[in-house]
């Protein structure tokens, strides 16, 4: 599965009173992994930023003079987001933005051009009602340093939410896969296959201090994103194993 997650800069609050992107940032997952694979253009709007939206990324107008205006990378966006899930903090705002600019450019609108747009914010928002769900408050919540993270930038930032995306879906894999029919049929053969797999005669592995100190800080980190004593610490409790053990 490619999900590409995405992020902009731009002039202003509203495509609609002439604002436009400065800065354009697409980080590549594949099978839940961040690959070495991404877009990133600062782009000439042709026009000032607004002071609110200069203070947020620090893009002058005379920097940006020397960059590409929109058309003429815009092939490259489509190219790189086509019939990807493409995930994006707060999506509503990106979306409008980039549908006007390839409106301009000629080109189909961005949500035709992708597979699915998702909107890690509605996502967060679900998982965290009533919290502050914003990418700093989440990076924090999942652990993930942003000291670097002075000004808004559309690498910085979308590379921060693909981490904050895969804390945050971790609990979505499954052993048996996808869900289509093929995947699942895999799935169980490969289940049946380890059932009659002898593993007697396999060696047995201790862990190191050190793997087990690597287990906590995890825990930790867990536990920091549920608020509280995470599943595993539960578990891991003389209480809970007092339970299992009545319970088999």
């Amino acid at each position: 599965m490619r999900q590409i997650v995405l992020d902009t800069e731009t002039t202003g609050l509203e495509p609609e009173q002439g604002h436009r992107v400065v800065e354009l940032a697409c980080v590549e997952i594949v099978n839940r992994q961040v690959t070495d694979h991404h877009l990133h253009l600062y782009l000439n709007p042709d026009r000032d930023s607004d002071p609110d939206a200069l203070r947020i990324h620090g893009l002058t107008t005379e920097f940006l003079s020397g960059h590409p205006r929109f058309p003429e990378i815009a092939q490259q966006l489509v190219d790189f987001v086509r019939d990807a899930e493409v995930i994006i903090h707060n999506a509503a705002f990106d979306v409008k933005f980039l549908n006007s600019e390839l409106k301009r450019a000629g080109l189909p609108l961005f949500t035709d051009l992708c597979g699915k747009v998702t909107d890690s914010l509605v996502v967060a928002r679900e998982m965290f009602p009533g919290k502050r769900n914003n990418l700093d408050a989440l990076c924090d919540r999942f652990g993930i340093s942003n000291a670097h993270r002075t000004l808004h930038g559309a690498l910085l930032d979308s590379e921060l939410l693909g981490e904050v995306w895969l804390a945050m879906t971790r609990g979505q894999n499954s052993l048996l896969g996808g869900g289509d029919e093929a995947d699942s049929k895999a799935g169980a053969d490969a289940v049946r296959a380890m059932d009659r797999f002898d593993a007697s005669g396999l060696p047995v592995i201790q862990v190191s201090a050190r793997d087990e100190q690597a287990h906590e800080a995890y825990l930790d980190g867990l536990d920091k994103a549920a608020g509280g004593r995470s599943l595993w610490r539960e578990l891991e409790s003389p209480a809970a194993e007092e339970k299992e053990s009545a319970a088999g």
